[in-house]
């Protein structure tokens, strides 16, 4: 496994960054986030049949936002080579440990629309929803099910884009992008389509979604689905259009749950 950026992020290598200290709140949440997606054996099972519809084996997969590398392991279960993307210091270091070597690939960094650096918000109690973006956190502030959460760690990491890996590892035939609220900052960091992607939608943030709509409309006609949560599921029998997406768009808000499209 290559626990390496970039090659215009060579200095960046490795997991030598700052904020990577286990102290109690890191460690509950730490061990929260593994419960939360390894407690549960027969979830691995049907992510892995899910993907299976989209991942062949020899493809090439980006996860943007691995996290606990749940579904990084998935595409690799499923004969893909997999370059996994996660900013998080703790949880970089943690997935340098679990995930497999062979046709894997680990990046300590974050994504966006230029290289360079950025400042990640790290929420030690809840790190599913550590982020990037300022307006996440600020848009989320209050919100139904974020009460509780607190931004209370700041760490600098390296940036890279959509582009880069792309010039640096080739064309992917499907990106799985979950980066808390930057989801249209990384697809700005991208100037040409890809295959098959994915990408969060939060019902409380929906300019988001229409921005991430938005940069996907100037590479061509892509249609869509969604997923609702962790359903591993398809919602719809149909894949929609941009315009018919917008249409059932208020739906899927009003059911106020979260998931990928």
């Amino acid at each position: 496994m290559e626990a390496a950026a970039p090659k215009a992020d060579r200095p960046h290598q490795g997991f030598a960054l700052p904020g990577g200290t286990l102290d109690l709140p890191a460690l509950s949440g730490l061990l929260r986030s593994l419960a939360i997606y390894y407690g549960r054996p027969l979830r691995a099972r049907r992510m892995r049949a899910f993907y299976r519809q989209m991942v062949r084996p020899g493809d090439l997969v980006f996860d943007v936002g691995a996290h606990v590398g749940s579904r990084a392991r998935a595409f690799h279960a499923l004969g893909a080579r997999v370059v996994a993307i996660e900013p998080q210091p703790l949880f970089a270091g943690l997935l340098r440990t679990i995930l497999p070597r062979e046709r894997m690939t680990l990046l300590a960094c974050a994504l966006a629309a230029h290289e360079g650096e950025t400042e990640l918000l790290v929420s030690r109690r809840h790190p599913t929803v550590s982020t990037v973006s300022p307006d996440f956190a600020k848009g989320l502030d209050g919100a139904a099910g974020f009460d509780h959460v607190r931004w209370d760690r700041r760490v600098r990491v390296p940036v890279t884009t959509l582009d880069r890996l792309i010039e640096t590892y080739g064309m992917p035939a499907f990106v799985k992008i979950d980066a808390e609220g930057f989801e249209a900052d990384i697809l700005a960091g991208l100037s040409q389509p890809v295959p098959l992607l994915s990408f969060e939608y939060l019902p409380a943030l929906p300019a988001i979604t229409d921005a991430c709509l938005a940069r996907l409309e100037t590479f061509g006609r892509y249609r869509f689905n969604a997923v609702t949560g962790e359903a591993q599921a398809f919602l719809w029998p149909d894949w929609a259009s941009p315009a018919e997406l917008r249409r059932r768009l208020p739906g899927l808000r009003a059911s106020g749950r979260s998931g990928d499209l």
